[in-house]
């Protein structure tokens, strides 16, 4: 047995206040010290961490054989090669949104060259869902923090896609790389929303044809529209409706209103949702007590409109995330190693974001009549 780190690894003696090294091991590209901790398990990680970073390692407390050990991992916050996973995923969901992109716009035959008056909505839709994971994935490479390129979801229904999501490893070092990644999703998504929403709304509505409003086996698909997306509206003097059945607004306008639907839906304050990050960055533990409040909310807000305001199957979106968001509750939160409090700048932008969260809100976001 040895107490002597391999080169290029931290020593024991930098640490042996919070953990006593009786033994190291080499296994599989982790560097595992044996030992016993001299205080609990968040004031070991928050004093051991950083020099494991200074020699480029991630650690985390666990236990071997019945015995506590530090097991040490090198560090990449980079990606190496080409994300081909990445690439294909990113392909396909642009065929996906293209394909139903092609119902939006009325073309007939989607096999044809007319599918490419689509792409707007295809842009749209990929843009806003992209510029909210990079904004995840620029915030966790200016942290240091190893992160993934974003995995988008393809979806041959609706809209084309079920969103994006980047894949994070390691610690988060501190409340404020904690706060600066779970808020940048939702504020950089937003402004992608909002621009797309402007251009969308001052681009020409699109006409429906004859034989798709006569058609008897035609439903319609009506959408409530969030208080953001009418107030860029109003000021632009365009409208979100028209009397005329054949004609609907422009399908651009449906990439702002994905993007402040999902804003909403990211920023419920669970888990590790963004929201429940920004949550545990404002309050720290205190997240944890408001956390189980969520889902209760939602099934209520879902049980009101099934049994009270009659809204039929529209309902079932809230059950279903009150579902999610039980699940995401008891799996807990993340924790920062260094849990100090954030500075108010930080804590003015989450309540402000939680605000702007919820001017997207709509009680009945999607309706099928017919």
């Amino acid at each position: 047995m040895s107490a002597q780190p391999p080169d290029g690894a931290p020593s024991p003696d930098s640490f042996e206040s919070v953990f006593d090294v009786y033994e190291v091991r080499q296994q599989d590209g982790q560097v595992l010290y044996f030992g016993d901790p001299a205080t609990d398990r968040q004031r070991l990680i928050e004093a051991v961490w950083p020099a494991f970073r200074e020699y480029g390692y991630e650690v985390r407390l666990a236990r071997r054989t019945g015995e506590t050990v530090l097991v040490a991992e090198p560090h990449d916050a980079g990606d190496d090669g080409v994300p081909w996973t990445n690439v294909a995923l990113f392909v396909a969901t642009l065929v996906s949104t293209l394909w139903v992109g092609a119902t939006w716009y009325y073309v007939q035959d989607p096999f044809s060259p007319d599918i490419l008056r689509a792409l707007p909505f295809t842009l749209a839709v990929m843009g806003v869902i992209g510029t909210h994971e990079l904004g995840h994935y620029v915030m966790s490479r200016y942290h240091d923090v190893d992160a993934s390129l974003p995995y988008f979801i393809p979806f041959p229904s609706l809209f084309g896609t079920m969103g994006a999501v980047i894949r994070m490893r390691g610690q988060i070092p501190d409340r404020d790389a904690l706060f600066d990644i779970g808020v940048a999703g939702p504020i950089a998504g937003l402004v992608a929303a909002v621009v797309v929403s402007v251009v969308g709304l001052v681009l020409p509505p699109v006409t429906v044809p004859p034989e798709v409003i006569n058609s008897p086996s035609a439903v319609e698909v009506q959408f409530a529209y969030p208080p953001l997306l009418q107030a860029i509206a109003a000021v632009l003097g365009e409208p979100l409706s028209y009397s005329d059945p054949a004609r609907s607004i422009n399908p651009v306008v449906m990439g702002g209103w994905i993007g402040m639907f999902i804003t909403f839906l990211n920023l419920i304050p669970v888990g590790q949702l963004d929201g429940g990050h920004v949550l545990r960055s404002l309050v720290g533990d205190q997240a944890g007590r408001i956390a189980p409040l969520v889902p209760t909310a939602l099934f209520g807000l879902g049980a009101y409109q099934l049994f009270v305001a009659d809204v039929g199957d529209a309902a079932g979106i809230w059950i279903l995330w009150g579902v999610l968001t039980t699940v995401v509750t008891f799996a807990g939160t993340v924790t920062p190693v260094d849990d100090s409090p954030l500075d108010r700048r930080r804590v003015a932008v989450g309540v402000l974001t939680f605000v702007l969260g919820a001017l997207c809100f709509m009680p009945v976001p999607i309706q099928v009549i017919g």
